[in-house]
């Protein structure tokens, strides 16, 4: 029996976070970041009010790579923040958390945007990706109030005891399919949760390898600075590897003096994220090619590819087949939701990144969308802290991933998540390669955030 909600309270905060280490997207560069923090209140058909949390990164150099100077960015995306929030405290919404946000997108989401770029007339566009993560905290806040209304943890509160609605209500299938979303439902496509997760780390594009890359200028703290510590501190034996994608030779010799490290290491895979920079796949092609013919022990260890080309798939539909049939290629940033999958399937694109940060609720449709046509998941971090690193593994260990989960906010700021590892250290610390998701509470996303000593500014 379907229970509704509808949201009676919203409360917005913005929680600053500065990296120990730069973190480089392609060719911006990530310093310090705002997390936008979000309390929701719902209401049932009995009266009965529940709270919700959400959190997400508001990471300008991801979600919005602009000449245009960071203040200005970053402003523009809380501003659009407090509009979101005025907007959902007042739209009387009702149903489903999933009948909710993915309303709010079809409805209102795209107006605000539109007066967000009227609003700034003569300035830059604010990209639709940064709309989605802005709104993402709301959406993960009524998802989390929803399970502590019903008293249940957010994944089980997905089944057809809560949503009366089946996918055809929200998805279509690719025309050259016989697949039918008519009485299919969320929970078709979701599995069991795992725990541990095999868990992903990130070498970014400015980490060092070796000690001849050092430059005397990185953090003196407990935690490591050398790639070849970061995996035997923490057991790993996944590593996803940032590259350039302008630059074939840096990134050639950056794939190997990784993937010889990785062998000597004992870790097992590895995935390359060219950050959106190639526009040709003979750049990828070549890559791979000369891998496999000079070093194909590395090559094998690639599990997968990540978003080489650029971020708006409808504007540049580059046939990609001749990459995927060497790797598995998985949409990122272009994977707004399940249209983009969709399209992105018929340009060759085999798999897809699911990130919490473009809402849980896109992220949903998208994973069922693509499991229902055999694509591959993949659940990756926008290098969540705090509260935000929750849902995102939760995801995962529910969404039947490829090999686990990318985490790496506990390389670029571990101190930020003290308060919440204090009650999660499995979630916030990597060990024997894993992350361990025991110590979640019985409802919501089990955050326990009664328990964190964090003061909210």
């Amino acid at each position: 029996m379907p229970h509704p909600i509808v949201i009676r309270d919203v409360e917005l905060f913005f929680l600053p976070v500065q990296t120990r280490m730069p973190l480089k997207f392609g060719t911006q560069v990530l310093t310090e970041v705002k997390c936008c923090r979000v309390r929701v209140v719902v209401e049932d058909q009995a009266g009965r009010t529940a709270t919700g949390w959400g959190e997400t990164p508001l990471s300008v150099a991801w979600v919005w790579p602009s000449d245009l100077s960071w203040v200005a960015r970053e402003e523009r995306l809380i501003a659009f923040c407090r509009t979101i929030a005025d907007k959902l405290a007042n739209c009387e919404l009702s149903g489903h958390p999933l009948q909710i946000g993915y309303r709010f997108q079809q409805e209102c989401l795209q107006k605000l945007h539109d007066s967000e770029t009227g609003a700034n007339q003569g300035k830059e566009a604010m990209p639709h990706l940064a709309a989605l993560v802005c709104l993402s905290a709301f959406d993960i806040a009524i998802y989390d109030a929803y399970g502590n209304a019903m008293e249940q943890p957010v994944f089980q509160a997905l089944g057809t005891n809560h949503l009366s609605d089946d996918l055809s209500s929200y998805l279509e299938p690719a025309v050259d399919s016989q697949i039918s979303f008519t009485g299919k439902h969320l929970s078709d496509y979701l599995t069991p949760q795992r725990s541990p997760l095999p868990v992903w780390h990130l070498v970014g594009g400015f980490d060092p390898i070796c000690e001849d890359e050092l430059t005397g200028d990185e953090p003196d703290d407990e935690y490591p600075v050398l790639l070849r510590d970061w995996i035997r501190r923490d057991g790993l034996k996944c590593l996803k590897i940032k590259l350039r994608g302008d630059d074939a030779d840096w990134d050639y010799q950056r794939l190997v003096a990784i993937g010889q490290l990785a062998i000597r290491e004992n870790a097992d895979w590895l995935t390359t994220d060219f950050n959106c920079t190639v526009t040709d796949p003979e750049y990828v092609n070549e890559i791979l090619d000369r891998l496999v013919t000079e070093h194909p022990r590395i090559y094998g260890m690639i599990l997968y590819v990540e978003q080489p080309f650029p971020y708006d798939l409808e504007t540049n539909q580059i046939d990609v087949h001749s990459v995927s049939a060497r790797k598995p290629l998985f949409m990122d940033e272009s994977a707004h939701d399940w249209r983009l999958v969709r399209l992105g399937r018929s340009l060759g694109w085999t798999g897809v990144a699911l990130k919490t940060c473009k809402t849980l609720t896109g992220a949903l449709l998208s994973l069922c969308w693509a499991k229902a046509h055999g694509m591959t998941l993949m659940v990756q971090d926008l290098t969540n802290p705090m509260l935000a690193q929750i849902p995102h593994v939760l995801l995962a260990a529910h969404a039947g991933t490829i090999m686990g989960v990318e985490s790496n906010g506990m390389q670029f700021y571990p101190d930020a998540s003290l308060p919440e590892q204090a009650i999660h250290p499995g979630i916030y610390q990597r060990r024997n390669g894993v992350l361990d998701l025991t110590t979640l509470g019985p409802t919501g996303f089990g955050y326990r955030v009664d328990e964190v000593d964090r003061e909210l500014p």
